[in-house]
């Protein structure tokens, strides 16, 4: 089977990260990758949530939407009824989990970072595509308040990424644009660091059972791809002349 535009199976599609695209947030960014973009800011307020008041520790969470038109067809816009369709919720609970895994939050005081995450363009990958875009927008977030004295070194245990990767045909296949997130017998979403942990692992079998091994492979081929992304993490942050290790132990 051969891919819409070209790639090989392990390969990523391009990506590129816009900062600072947004004047009030801490820290945004357009999040590009193929033809999935995610507008992200990070906003870092003081004040935790009250069952968080006293305990000298900050919180992040996140929020995600899809715009009316970031698909082919017009969808109503999320949450004009009152009311968060449960694909929704799950993927901000996603992004809001594996950013809280980035974040010594002993070190960042009692202060909430938010991360909005609006989807702009859909073409699959766009939980992958806050996330990773979050980790950015994030960081810029917190050397902004680091440079005010608010915050100090280690308040980033370390960076994360996250990518999608879908066995069609029986074999793994990297970074899923919309087609091949539809017709992939698995789909997962993969979430670690560049040293190759893992923060999440969130996928399902569409149809038939799969074997451990495949399972396997579709990680490792997952983990492989992270530390190309945090090379593009570090590369949108030096060009804003923010040094990552600064936020790090």
């Amino acid at each position: 089977m051969s891919r819409a535009d070209g790639r090989s199976y392990d390969a990523l599609r391009p990506v590129t990260i816009e900062a600072n695209v947004q004047r009030n947030p801490e820290g945004s960014v357009l999040y590009r990758c193929g033809r999935t973009t995610v507008l992200i800011a990070a906003s870092i307020s003081d004040g935790v949530p009250d069952w968080m008041r006293g305990s000298g520790k900050g919180w992040l969470t996140a929020e995600y939407a899809m715009h009316p038109r970031a698909n082919p067809e017009r969808n109503r816009r999320d949450g004009r009824s009152g009311k968060v369709d449960g694909r929704t919720t799950e993927i901000q609970r996603l992004v809001g989990r594996a950013l809280r895994a980035a974040v010594d939050f002993e070190k960042l005081g009692e202060r909430l970072i938010t991360v909005d995450c609006d989807v702009l363009d859909a073409d699959g990958g766009t939980r992958t595509a806050s996330i990773t875009g979050g980790m950015v927008a994030t960081a810029i977030a917190l050397d902004r308040v680091r440079a005010k004295g608010l915050v100090d070194r280690g308040v980033l245990r370390e960076p994360i990424g996250a990518i999608s990767v879908g066995l069609l045909e029986d074999k793994p296949m990297l970074d899923l644009c919309y087609t091949e997130d539809r017709d992939a017998e698995v789909d997962l979403n993969v979430v670690g660091t560049p040293r190759g942990a893992v923060v999440e692992v969130q996928g399902t079998a569409e149809g038939a059972p799969i074997m451990r091994e495949k399972l396997d492979q579709m990680i490792d081929m997952a983990l492989g791809a992270i530390p190309a992304l945090a090379e593009e993490q570090r590369r949108a942050l030096r060009a804003l002349d923010i040094d990552l290790d600064r936020l790090l132990p």
